[in-house]
C-alpha cells in the first residue's frame, strides 16, 4: 500500500545541489565525470537529480530512470524541464535492453529482497565492460559489498562520512538467475484462492492480517461494483471477485508490480471482472460508479494517504454506497472520517478496527 549528508563537489553538482538531494543520490552525482557516456539505467532516491546531472555532463548520452511508484515517477519527471534523452519509466521491470552504465541508489532501510533483485537485474542488463554503481546512505554498510562480490570479480568500495559508493565493471555474463516472485494461497470461506507477489509489493509472500480482516468483514453481493484502493498483492480484490457472481473490481495501486500481481492472480483463479489502474492520486477513478470501496491504507505519511483514500472513496461511491477501511489507529478515523462520511461507525474486530462509512451526497 516506505539519511544523512555527504561532502559535495561544487564543480560537478552546482545545478543539482538542492536541499532535497539525498546522500546516496549525491554520491552518484559527485562521480558523473568519471562515468562513460552511453546508455544508462538508474533509479533515484529523490527527484531524478543524478540522471539529469549525468546528461548534463554527457549531453550525447541517454538514460532510463526507473520507478516502482508512479507518484515518485511523476515528481521526478515534473521536477525539471523535459529532455528527449531521459525516459522516466514506471513499469514492473526495467527494459530488457543492454546498458553501458547501471546505477542504483539505495536507502539503508530499503527492502532486502528488492535490493538483491535490482542488483541481479541491473547486472543482467549491463554490457560487458559496462560500469555498475551502487550508493547507500548507510556509512557502515558492508552488506551491499558482500552482495556485489557475488556478481563481480572486483568491487571498489569508497566510504564517505555519510554513505558508501561501490563501483564495479562487468566481465562476464550471469550463469544463473534467481527468481524473487512468489505464489501463495489463502482461504476465503470454502474457496482456496491463489495470489502472486514480488519484492516491493504489499504484502509480499503472505496475506496481510489487515487484508484478512477486510476480507472477513466485507459483504459482497452478486453484481456489485467494487473499488480496491491500494490493492497490493490483490488478495482483497481477488476474494471479492470470487465471492459472488458478476462482481467487477477496479484494482488501483501506485506500484505497477501490484497490478501485475492481481492480474496474474485473477488468471490463476480463472476470475473475470477485473480491471486495473496505475494511479497514486485517484485521478483515473470514475466518479459515482462504485457500490463498495475497500481499503487498507498504510500508516506512514502522517495519514495523508488515509485522507486521500477517504476523499477518493467519497467521489467514487454511488449514493448509499459504502466504504470499508481497516486500521489499527481508530482515533484518527473517529476524528476525521466524518468530514467525508458523516454516517460512519467503528467496530473492533480482533486486533483491528473496521471503519465503515455510507455515502450520502449533500443536497
Amino acid at each position: 500500500m516506505p539519511r544523512r549528508k555527504p561532502t559535495r563537489s561544487r564543480e560537478t553538482t552546482q545545478e543539482y545541489d538542492a536541499p532535497r538531494t539525498r546522500p546516496q543520490e549525491q554520491l552518484l552525482i559527485d562521480i558523473v565525470g568519471e562515468l562513460p557516456a552511453g546508455k544508462m539505467l538508474c533509479n533515484t532516491a529523490g527527484r531524478g537529480q543524478f540522471v539529469r546531472a549525468y546528461l548534463t555532463a554527457h549531453p550525447d548520452a541517454a538514460a532510463d530512470c526507473w520507478f516502482l511508484d508512479v507518484f515518485q515517477r511523476d515528481q521526478a519527471r515534473d521536477a525539471a524541464e523535459s529532455s528527449p534523452n531521459i525516459q522516466y519509466l514506471c513499469t514492473p521491470d526495467p527494459p530488457s535492453i543492454t546498458y553501458d552504465v547501471v546505477a542504483w541508489a539505495f536507502g539503508f532501510r530499503g527492502e532486502t529482497e528488492l535490493k538483491r533483485e535490482m542488483l541481479q537485474e541491473g547486472y543482467a542488463r549491463l554490457a560487458i565492460g559496462g560500469r555498475f554503481l551502487v550508493s547507500t546512505d548507510d556509512a557502515d554498510d558492508q552488506w551491499l559489498h558482500v552482495e556485489l562480490k557475488k556478481l563481480f570479480d572486483k568491487v571498489t568500495r569508497r566510504p564517505f562520512k555519510q554513505g558508501v559508493l561501490y563501483l564495479a565493471t562487468k566481465t562476464s555474463e550471469l550463469t544463473k538467475r534467481k527468481l524473487y516472485d512468489c505464489e501463495f494461497a489463502f482461504r476465503d470461506r470454502e474457496r482456496l484462492i491463489y495470489a502472486y507477489s514480488r519484492p516491493s509489493v504489499f504484502s509480499h509472500r503472505r496475506i496481510d492480517p489487515g487484508a484478512r480482516t477486510l476480507i472477513n468483514v466485507m459483504e459482497i453481493e452478486p453484481g456489485l461494483r467494487v473499488l480496491d484502493l491500494g490493492c497490493g498483492a490483490g488478495t482483497v480484490g481477488l476474494a471479492a471477485l470470487a465471492r459472488a457472481e458478476n462482481v467487477s473490481v477496479l484494482a488501483v495501486d501506485c506500484n505497477p508490480r501490484a497490478l501485475e500481481a492481481i492480474m496474474r492472480g485473477a488468471a490463476k483463479n480463472e476470475l473475470s471482472g477485473l480491471s486495473t489502474s496505475l494511479d497514486a492520486l485517484g485521478t483515473t477513478i470514475p466518479e459515482g460508479e462504485f457500490d463498495l470501496v475497500l481499503a487498507n491504507p498504510p500508516y506512514f505519511s502522517n495519514y495523508r494517504i488515509a485522507s486521500l483514500f477517504l476523499a477518493i472513496a467519497q467521489r467514487a461511491l454511488k449514493p448509499r454506497g459504502q466504504v470499508v477501511v481497516v486500521t489499527k489507529t481508530p482515533l484518527w478515523f473517529e476524528e476525521h472520517m466524518p468530514e467525508y462520511f458523516p454516517r460512519m461507525s467503528l467496530t473492533q474486530v480482533k486486533d483491528y478496527v473496521v471503519a465503515t462509512g455510507e455515502h450520502r451526497p449533500r443536497r
